[in-house]
């Protein structure tokens, strides 16, 4: 894990994910071969997550826990939900 211009990134075989705060959003980029899935929350912590195509990228679907955002997360990149390294800051979001 390293921390990056205040984010923090986590990678574990060929996926990276990177947790930042900014644009009065919390985000975790998840990236895996030329893709990126991106899990988004209002800074304050209490809004639904939104899954993205990136951090720019269209909204696909909004969640209420984490743990759902992440199993979109993970489908989207091929993955299984436990081969996301998601970093400690990253672990509370969700509602």
């Amino acid at each position: 894990m390293s921390d990056h211009e205040g984010a923090t990134e986590r990678t574990a075989g060929d996926v990276t994910a990177r947790y930042t705060e900014e644009a009065g959003e919390r985000r975790l980029d998840i990236q895996r071969e030329g893709r990126t899935a991106s899990i988004a929350q209002n800074i304050e912590g209490y809004a639904m997550l939104k899954v993205r195509t990136g951090p720019d990228g269209d909204e696909l679907e909004r969640y209420y826990g984490f743990d759902m955002a992440l199993d979109h997360a993970a489908e989207l990149l091929g993955v299984g939900v436990d081969d996301l390294p998601v970093p400690e800051p990253a672990e509370d979001m969700g509602m």
